[in-house]
């Protein structure tokens, strides 16, 4: 398995819930933050928690994340702690922004969610 560092390096992650209603899994793919000391993985949910996956991990937090072929188990949680809250935003933008600014309104009105890894 690669080390958390260089999985922390690439570009985008694969989350799978459980649906649900239909109990089937639900993967998406997705931009991600993760600290490889914690083994804690940020994402950001653009449509807060009226997002399917957001829905579906509220009722069963037990995920798959795959990140460069790695498939890694862990427990989802919405961020509620005002410092983390601002740690999961901040990471996410220093990764992605590509102009200053250009992802200010994400990063306002989005809704974090950390995974903590296995």
């Amino acid at each position: 398995m690669p080390s958390f560092d260089a999985l922390a390096d690439e570009e985008f992650c694969y989350l799978t819930t459980r649906g649900r209603v239909t109990g089937r899994p639900h993967e998406i793919e997705i931009w991600f933050s993760l600290i490889p000391r914690t083994r804690t993985l940020y994402m950001l949910s653009g449509g807060g928690d009226r997002a399917d996956w957001v829905k579906n991990l509220r009722q069963e937090p037990a995920v798959t994340v795959r990140i460069s072929g790695e498939a890694l188990q862990g427990e989802a949680r919405l961020v509620e702690d005002a410092e983390e809250d601002g740690l999961a935003r901040r990471l996410l933008v220093e990764k992605y922004e590509r102009s200053p600014g250009s992802l200010s309104g994400w990063r306002r009105r989005a809704l974090p969610v950390a995974v903590d890894l296995a």
